[in-house]
């Protein structure tokens, strides 16, 4: 039962440890806002987190129309 324990604790933060890093590398990203796979992650953060993540992507892609997860209620401006 404990080593179970154990390997289950590793999977989650190897999980985490994943899509934290695919989740960076998206918001740091020089090339396109769109990525399906990282506006899907950004969408799924705690809002302060995609707040933060949105403002990085804004302030790469200044004339760009924010992606899913960024946009403001309007939907044409970001968050």
């Amino acid at each position: 039962m404990h080593r179970a324990a154990r390997t289950f604790l590793i999977v989650i933060i190897a999980g985490v440890i994943l899509f934290g890093q695919r989740w960076y590398s998206y918001v740091t990203n020089k090339t396109s806002p769109y990525d399906e796979a990282g506006m899907e992650l950004n969408s799924a953060m705690p809002l302060p987190i995609r707040k933060w993540g949105c403002d990085k992507l804004h302030e790469t892609f200044t004339n760009a129309l924010p992606p899913n997860g960024c946009r403001a209620e309007d939907g044409k401006s970001w968050m």
